[in-house]
Parts: structure tokens; C-alpha cells; sequence
């Protein structure tokens, strides 16, 4: 099933030849609307005509978050003002925060952009949507909500928290598609079974999210939970929101919208790209976005391009699910720590739930780890107390284990950690570096 069969299932020559002619087309509006685009190129000694085939793309500087909040507020708009008729933030400081705008085109497109993401996913417009993302400044519920009005399915424009109330709504309205973060959507499981509610008295069938990493088991447990199919979709405030990549329901890499983003994924230290299938930071370069596109965007985010033909039939390139972020990556006592792998190992624990937090600090010289961990069940963490202590031991000792770092677990009890806006916060530096 597809929104849009002609763009979806696109011959590669055909989609190659339409990026170009895209791509062009946006350095010459960056050329002459954006200054900070003109310096870059100008100190390259670049002009946009020079660019004639796809493999020139190497030749163009990056554009970095810094350079997006170093240009704040409008710095980085191709158009004027008045021509741009939704501005969004990412979260944050107002002082660190990346701004964006569209256009009523820009509207348009990310509108149909997104609907593709459902109709990936499963979702028709004889679906009820829930949309459980934060609306107001960030992208992902109004990118969503639109999408799913775009198709003709029946919003619920929920937002997030309030948990309890949400799941009434699931319950009264009869909704079929939750959108949430993966994290928001264990905390809903969790509620559900406190509340007593059968899952059978739900009339949800998928699941669309994003918004942050998450692993495969993950996956699976909120898909037993919930008794619904989950599949993954991505997108970034700097780009478009989300709309850039989905899942369809074969769930083998995230379909990505090519006729509208140029991806790459590079070596975040030699800045070189890597082959298919090696992990590495995706890089992406916007081409339609009127009001604020973006040239080799360095999106922080850690993936892998697929190759192979995806049995849905459609032709765009498919990107792995997020691994985590190369500014996520910890550093302590001079080993790299992945909060993914963290939570991986977790989950082969039996009877711990994902939700965790990472405390980090330094007493004098040395690093200090503390791994914050939701017991599952009852207080006091699902079982008698005189066993409390081995269950804290045996995660401890698999961690400092499989990790190579010497760290302390606390079980605290559920809903401790709960998510932030919708979002997991998994870790919390306190060191002054």
C-alpha cells in the first residue's frame, strides 16, 4: 500500500536524475538568499553551476548545529518573513535552540511527506490516530497530526502526559494508531496494566514511533504489550520534522523519502563516506524545502544505508534504525559507553524493564557511574526484599562486565524515570568537563 505509488516506487535512474536537478536548484536559492551559505561557498571557491553530478556533493561544505543556532533566530531563512507561515523550535534554551520556518508549500509537502510514513506503517483513513507528541514548538506533533489528516484518518490530537486520561480516550474513542516515542509508549503499557484495563478491551492495531533511539527488544515488548505492530519513523526539526523515513510493515531499515532528502553517511571522525551497511553519522541535504534548506546536514545521528530491494516494492534507499548519537556517546575512565548498549543488555535481563537512567560524576580524579534502574512489578521491585540485593548485583556485574567500566545500580521504583515531554532523558552528566 502506498500514498504515492509514482514517487515511492521511482526508477532509480529516474529518482538520480530528479535529485540532481533538485539539488541544483537549492544551492542556487541558498547561493542567493542565504549569506552564510554565499561565505561558505565563496571560501571553497565553489559556485552552485559547478555542481553536475550527485558525486559533486563531496565538494560542498557541511552545515552543523552550531552554525543553525549561531544564526539564530532567522539567519538561516531562504525567504523573507512574510512568506513563512509556521515557524518551530528544537527543544532547549531559547539561546540553544534551532529555528525553523515554512513556507505554505513547505506545509504542503511535509503534510504528504508524512502520510507516506503512515500509510507505510499501516495506517488508512479508516484509522483513529492518536497523536501522543508534544505539540507547540517541536515538529513531531503537528508533522504528524497534519500527516495523518492529510490521508483522511481521524486525529486525536492528545499531546503528551496525563497519562491515565490518554488511555481512557484509546479506550472511549476507539483508537487504532498510537504515535508516540517508543519510551511514552512503555510508560502507556505500564499505566494500562495498572489500571486493569485488558488490552483486549483496546482497539489499537499499530504503533508509529520515534523521536529517539530504540532497540529491537524494545520493540518487541511494546508490540506484546500493546497487542499492536510497531514500526519506526524519523525525522529532525532542522530538516523537516518527521516525514524524512519510515518503516513499512516488513520492518527490514526505514524507507527514506529520496525524491526530497540526499542522504550520506560518513566516518564522523575522517568526515569520509562510509560503504553500505557500515555504520556512520547520516548527513542530509534538503531538496524542496522553500523556507529553510539545509546543505550536508550533520544530524549527530548514528546509521547505516541498506542495500537490496525491500519486498514492498519500494525503491528509495532504507537506513537502519538509529544506534544512538555521536554527541551521546560517553566517555568515562577513557572507555566509550553507548547508552543503547546499556539498555540492550538490560533487556536480556529477565524481569528488568527498559528505563533506565545514567548518573555520571567525578569525585576528584576519577568517574563515578551510577545506572538508575525501574524495578518491574509491585514495590518493593516486583519481589521480596531479601532478594533485592542479588538482583542489583547480578546487573551490576553484567554491566561492568559486558561494558568494561566499574559501575553502581540502583532499582528505583516504576515511573521514577519517567519521560520528559514525551522523551526518555538517558543520561545526566554532572562532571565538569
Amino acid at each position: 500500500m502506498y500514498w504515492e505509488p509514482d514517487k515511492e516506487c521511482m526508477d532509480r535512474e529516474e529518482l538520480e536524475q530528479l535529485q540532481l536537478e533538485r539539488l541544483q536548484s537549492t544551492l542556487n536559492r541558498v547561493y542567493a538568499h542565504v549569506p552564510f551559505y554565499r561565505k561558505k561557498f565563496d571560501a571553497l571557491g565553489i559556485s552552485p553551476e559547478e555542481i553536475g553530478s550527485l558525486s559533486d556533493l563531496s565538494r560542498l561544505p557541511f552545515t552543523t548545529k552550531e552554525d543553525v543556532r549561531g544564526n539564530y533566530p532567522y539567519g538561516l531563512f531562504a525567504v523573507p518573513l512574510r512568506e513563512v507561515v509556521r515557524i518551530h523550535a528544537s527543544s532547549g534554551s531559547m539561546e540553544t535552540s534551532s529555528v525553523v520556518g515554512y513556507t505554505r508549500n513547505d506545509i504542503n509537502m511535509w503534510s504528504k511527506l508524512v502520510a507516506r510514513i503512515l500509510v507505510a506503517g499501516g495506517v488508512t483513513k479508516d484509522d483513529v490516530v492518536q497523536v501522543s507528541f508534544r505539540y507547540g514548538l517541536f515538529t513531531g506533533g503537528f508533522g504528524l497530526h497534519y500527516g495523518a489528516e492529510r490521508l483522511g484518518a481521524s486525529v486525536i490530537p492528545a499531546s503528551s502526559g496525563n497519562t491515565a486520561r490518554q488511555i481512557q480516550i484509546m479506550k472511549d474513542f476507539k483508537t487504532t494508531a498510537l504515535v508516540s516515542t517508543p519510551s511514552y509508549a512503555m510508560l502507556v503499557a505500564d499505566t494500562i496494566r495498572e489500571m486493569g484495563i485488558p488490552v483486549s478491551a483496546l482497539s489499537l492495531k499499530y504503533g508509529l514511533f520515534g523521536g529517539e533511539p530504540w532497540s529491537e527488544k524494545m520493540r518487541e515488548e511494546i508490540q506484546d504489550a500493546l497487542g499492536i505492530v510497531a514500526t519506526d519513523n524519523y525525522g529532525l526539526s532542522e530538516v523537516i520534522g518527521p516525514g524524512v523515513s519510515g518503516e513499512c510493515l516488513e520492518r527490514n531499515g526505514l524507507h527514506i523519502n529520496e525524491d526530497h532528502f540526499l542522504v550520506e553517511v560518513i566516518d564522523p571522525k575522517t568526515l569520509q563516506p562510509v560503504p553500505p551497511g557500515q555504520a556512520g553519522e547520516l548527513v542530509i541535504t534538503t531538496l524542496t524545502k522553500e523556507a529553510f534548506p539545509m546543505v550536508r546536514y550533520r544530524t549527530r545521528d548514528l546509521t547505516s544505508l541498506h542495500t537490496g530491494d525491500c519486498p514492498c516494492g519500494r525503491t528509495g534507499r532504507r537506513m537502519s534504525r538509529l544506534t544512538g548519537r555521536t554527541d551521546e556517546m560517553l566517555i568515562i575512565r577513557g572507555t566509550k559507553v553507548s547508552p543503547a548498549n546499556i539498555e540492550s543488555l538490560l533487556f536480556e535481563i529477565e524481569g528488568k524493564e527498559p528505563n533506565y537512567r545514567i548518573v555520571i560524576d567525578r569525585k576528584g580524579a576519577m568517574d563515578e557511574v551510577t545506572v538508575l534502574v525501574e524495578a518491574a512489578g509491585e514495590p518493593p521491585f516486583g519481589q521480596e526484599r531479601r532478594h533485592v540485593g542479588t538482583t542489583v548485583e547480578t546487573i551490576r556485574k553484567r554491566l561492568t562486565h559486558e561494558l568494561g567500566v566499574t559501575v553502581d545500580v540502583k532499582l528505583v521504583e516504576k515511573k521514577a524515570l519517567e519521560p520528559v515531554d514525551g522523551k526518555a532523558k538517558r543520561v545526566v552528566d554532572l562532571r565538569k568537563l
